[in-house]
């Protein structure tokens, strides 16, 4: 099954976009998924030749981008995936894996010999020639191949391995998802600073550490600090202090950067609670009091999150919960409900 074609990036510049919503299932959805590859995102990193039994038995979804020399696949495979034998030629690249589930192992050859990329872990080394790989079935990994020419000397020849979840790999997911969300509709100036940020957060992840006064590089770091917040909205650690922490940089850099874009830390940080509290009362089986949902998401009393829920929604969490429910029962019946006096 393939929903929807490939999507090229508006006027081209370097840049293209293969939509995430693609499924390849077996011989037909591999001979589809090759040619778009090889058309669009081949000259920067070419598909490997795998095995029959995986293009057979192929259950494949996934997306790419070409951001000029540097191409981003995020792979979920259901089936096992395998190259045909050992490659030979030459391959001048880097790459990098970052897998989230199941395990990603690469064949380095005769002299640098296998290694296994596990769930939560990151891989990033010099390419000199095209590699085998296999991976376990249902794994999901992102995969960047990057200039050997920006990122070779900085290697030294060396292979990085850590947790995913470092502060630089973190950046530089939150940079790609940025790219995959926005690319189609760049021009030529947003195609070049996507790019320059992609290279400079992978020279991060080489050297550990990042330039968290580069102006570019604030984007990044904001997303990245969204990402690692709506996963802790019920830690009552979170705050500006504890993701500065876990993002390696001071609470001022952070702070500098969520200014930029016209909203401070802690404001973010309220107002996605507000937003999860409130889908809580509206949840049809929910029937938390608004003072476990206060508590849940880490207002200091009841009386605390009415006001700021009044403030924010412009009525109380009980009579937003109330008319919620009314809408709810009115679509299950068939009618139409108009709530005309939220504060009833």
């Amino acid at each position: 099954m393939m929903n929807n074609a490939a999507l090229e990036a508006e006027g081209s510049h370097g840049a293209f976009l293969l939509d995430s919503t693609i499924v390849y299932a077996g011989p037909r959805g591999f001979e589809a998924l090759r040619h778009v590859w090889e058309t669009q995102i081949g000259d920067v990193s070419p598909l490997p030749t795998f095995s029959p039994a995986t293009i057979g038995d192929l259950r494949f979804r996934g997306r790419a981008a070409k951001v000029r020399d540097v191409a981003i696949a995020d792979v979920r495979s259901a089936s096992a995936l395998q190259t045909a034998g050992t490659p030979g030629g030459v391959e001048d690249q880097v790459r990098m894996h970052v897998v989230r589930r199941g395990a990603w192992t690469l064949d380095g050859g005769p002299d640098r010999g296998e290694h296994t990329v596990s769930a939560g872990q990151f891989r990033l080394g010099h390419v000199g020639r095209p590699y085998a790989f296999e991976t376990a079935p249902h794994t999901t990994t992102r995969i960047f191949a990057l200039p050997a020419a920006r990122l070779g000397p900085l290697l030294r020849n060396r292979s990085i391995t850590g947790p995913a979840n470092s502060a630089e790999v973190r950046l530089l997911v939150a940079h790609t998802n940025m790219v995959h969300a926005t690319l189609a509709d760049l021009g030529p100036a947003g195609v070049h600073a996507a790019h320059s940020t992609l290279i400079e957060l992978a020279k991060a992840v080489v050297q550990g550490r990042f330039d968290d006064v580069e102006p570019r590089l604030a984007p990044a770091l904001v997303q990245a600090a969204k990402d690692l917040a709506n996963s802790r909205l019920s830690d009552p650690e979170l705050s500006s202090t504890m993701l500065a922490r876990q993002l390696n940089v001071s609470v001022r850099t952070l702070q500098r950067a969520f200014a930029a874009e016209g909203e401070p830390v802690g404001s973010y940080i309220r107002r996605r609670r507000l937003e999860e509290a409130r889908l809580a009362l509206a949840a049809p089986r929910s029937r938390l009091s608004v003072a476990e949902i206060a508590g849940r998401w880490q207002f200091s009393d009841s009386s605390h999150f009415i006001r700021a829920f009044k403030s924010h929604y412009g009525q109380t969490p009980a009579s937003y919960a109330r008319f919620a429910r009314q809408d709810e029962s009115a679509v299950r019946s068939g009618g139409n409900f108009i709530t005309s006096n939220p504060e009833g």
